[in-house]
C-alpha cells in the first residue's frame, strides 16, 4: 500500500503541513517522488510516522526524535517496547488521578473518608513520573535500580506531614546555600549548615545514607546540565560550591 501526503495526513489524523515538514527536517522522508511530482509513502515511512507519533505523544522534542531515529543503532522493536511501557506507567498515572478526583466527590458529598495521605497519592506518582522522565535514566545507572525503587516507595508512603516537612526543608536548603555562597567558603559555617540540610533532605527519599553517594550526587549536580541548570538559575556557581561544600562535609576533601 502506498500513500500521498494527503492520503498519510488523513491515515494517521494529522495535517499534510506536519508531514512535509517532517519531511523538511530529515525524520519523515517519502520512499519516492512519482511523475508528477508528487511525495509517495510506503509502508516503511507509515511504520517509522507511528514510531514519531508515539515519541510526540510521550512528550519527546522533534530535535530528540531525530537523533534517536537517525542513530545506527536504533531498534524499531524495543522502541515499541519501550513505547508500550511508557503509555501503561502513563495510563497507570492516570487511573490515579481519576480515582483521586472520585474518591474527592464522594468525601465532598460525605459519603466516605478520605485520608490526607489519600488526597496526594496521585500527585505523588505524577511527581515520581516526572523524575523519571527527566533524570530516570541517569540516577539508575549511578546507584541501581534496587536503589531507586526503594526510594520512589518511602516517597510514596510519605504522609502529609512529611511532605510538607521536606518542601520546608528544601527551600532551607535553597536560602542557607544561597547565604554561604555569599561568603564564599565551602568550609565555613554556613556552607557546612547548607551540606547539612542537604543531608537531612535528602533523607526523606532515600533508604539509606552514604557519604560516598552524597558527594556523588553533588558531583552530579555539577556534571549533568540539567541539575546545573537547576542550582545555578539565581547564581552561576552554586553547583560547585554546594559540591565543594558537600566534600567537606563528607571528610572526602579536607
Amino acid at each position: 500500500m502506498e500513500y500521498t501526503v494527503q492520503k498519510l495526513a488523513n491515515l494517521a489524523g494529522i495535517s499534510t503541513r506536519t508531514i512535509r515538514y517532517y519531511d523538511e527536517i530529515g525524520i519523515l522522508k517519502p520512499a519516492r517522488i512519482n511523475s508528477s511530482g508528487y511525495r509517495i509513502y510506503g509502508q516503511r515511512e507509515v511504520d517509522r510516522l507511528q514510531q514519531i507519533l508515539f515519541y510526540r505523544e510521550l512528550g519527546v522534542s522533534l530535535d530528540d526524535i531525530k537523533s534517536i531515529m537517525t542513530d545506527p543503532s536504533f531498534d524499531a522493536a524495543k522502541a515499541l517496547e519501550e513505547h508500550l511501557k511508557k503509555l501503561l506507567e502513563k495510563r497507570k498515572q492516570l487511573d490515579l488521578l481519576i480515582a483521586n478526583v472520585k474518591k474527592t466527590i464522594a468525601a465532598k458529598e460525605g459519603r466516605i473518608h478520605m485520608s490526607d495521605k489519600e488526597k496526594f497519592e496521585g500527585f505523588k506518582n505524577k511527581m515520581l513520573e516526572e523524575n523519571e522522565k527527566k533524570y530516570g535514566k541517569e540516577i539508575r545507572e549511578k546507584y541501581g535500580e534496587e536503589v531507586v525503587e526503594k526510594s520512589n516507595e518511602k516517597f510514596r508512603n510519605m504522609t502529609k506531614e512529611q511532605y510538607e516537612e521536606v518542601t520546608h526543608l528544601e527551600k532551607q536548603v535553597t536560602q542557607t546555600l544561597a547565604e554561604a555562597f555569599k561568603t564564599g567558603d565551602p568550609k565555613g559555617e554556613l556552607a557546612q549548615k547548607a551540606a547539612d540540610l542537604h543531608k537531612k533532605w535528602l533523607m526523606y527519599f532515600w533508604p539509606e545514607y552514604s557519604k560516598e553517594a552524597h558527594a556523588g550526587l553533588a558531583q552530579m549536580y555539577v556534571d549533568d546540565e540539567r541539575f546545573k541548570a537547576y542550582y545555578d538559575k539565581e547564581q552561576p556557581g552554586i553547583a560547585e560550591f554546594l559540591r565543594e561544600a558537600i566534600l567537606v562535609y563528607t571528610g572526602l576533601k579536607q
